[in-house]
């Protein structure tokens, strides 16, 4: 790899491009006087004593006092690597959190100043979560949490699946709500077992729907292939988009707020509802 590939790649990760030739001559390891340091950058030697008080100044190199000349020499390899790489992180730390106090303060600016007619004003409201990440399940507890009265729910089960209701739901079961399931009977999911995950079985099913029956929950096992689907208070709709030729990652949920289009959902709910069998009744299937 020759030197103006190495320099394009110090500049590649922050470094500008005269920082980035007098750090490549100081990565030599020797001392060197400024001038021969300006020579071997190819640089104007004036320009480089801004860049050489920095890099003392961050540690990056040390000044070294001779009887006629001051002489810089880089630290050791790996423990620069170190510095720099601290560097970053805690640059990356500070933007992150200018980042959320910057649109913080935006959001709390324009909630202040916009006027309520300049508001986008629909009978439906409709959002995009797209790809398999952590805020697509924030976004679905979000709505658990806000939920008062009713849930409506279409499942398959995927991933690795607890028999332990969530807390979220058993608080919603608490406060008097209602939580009506649908699950699929297809066994694409694992379980816990013995600290290590493995595919459930017809058994494992029975006993994570017999939990979540014990915690209050309503349930009922379905044959056909159903929607992944909740109906939140007769009113928002939180759908998940799956398509197996789709990696999870570029799957996407559709959240429809509209009484209208809950009462259409609901009424498929009920469909499912009344062709799935009870928990009492799918035992009894395996058992013949």
């Amino acid at each position: 790899m020759n030197t103006k590939s190495l320099q394009e790649k110090l500049k590649s990760i922050g470094f500008r491009e005269n920082e980035s030739k007098v750090l490549f001559v100081l990565l030599k390891g020797v001392p060197l006087s400024a001038s021969q340091i300006a020579k071997e950058a190819k640089i104007i030697r004036n320009s480089i004593y801004d860049i050489l008080k920095d890099f003392v100044s961050r540690g990056y190199c040390n000044e070294i006092e001779t009887n006629t000349i001051l002489n810089y020499r880089c630290i050791d390899h790996q423990v620069l690597s170190d510095k720099i790489e601290k560097e970053f992180n805690e640059s990356n730390k500070l933007k992150i959190f200018t980042l959320h106090e910057t649109i913080k303060e935006i959001k709390e600016h324009y909630s202040k100043n916009v006027k309520p007619d300049e508001v986008f004003n629909s009978d439906v409201n409709i959002e995009l979560v797209r790809g398999f990440n952590k805020h697509r399940m924030e976004k679905y507890i979000e709505y658990l949490k806000a939920s008062g009265k009713s849930v409506l729910g279409m499942y398959k089960l995927r991933g690795i699946v607890s028999s332990k209701l969530d807390e979220i739901a058993k608080d919603f079961l608490k406060r008097g709500g209602s939580l009506r399931s649908i699950y699929s009977v297809n066994l694409d999911f694992k379980v816990i077992k013995n600290g290590n995950a493995v595919p459930a079985s017809g058994d494992d099913l029975i006993k994570v729907c017999e939990s979540f029956q014990k915690a209050g929950e309503q349930l009922r096992l379905c044959v056909m292939d159903i929607p992944n689907m909740t109906i939140f208070d007769d009113e928002t709709v939180f759908s998940n988009i799956t398509d197996k030729n789709i990696p999870r990652s570029k799957s996407a949920d559709i959240i429809v707020k509209n009484r209208s289009n809950a009462k259409y959902m609901t009424d498929l709910f009920e469909f499912y509802w009344k062709q799935s069998m009870t928990l009492e009744e799918f035992k009894k299937n395996r058992s013949e």
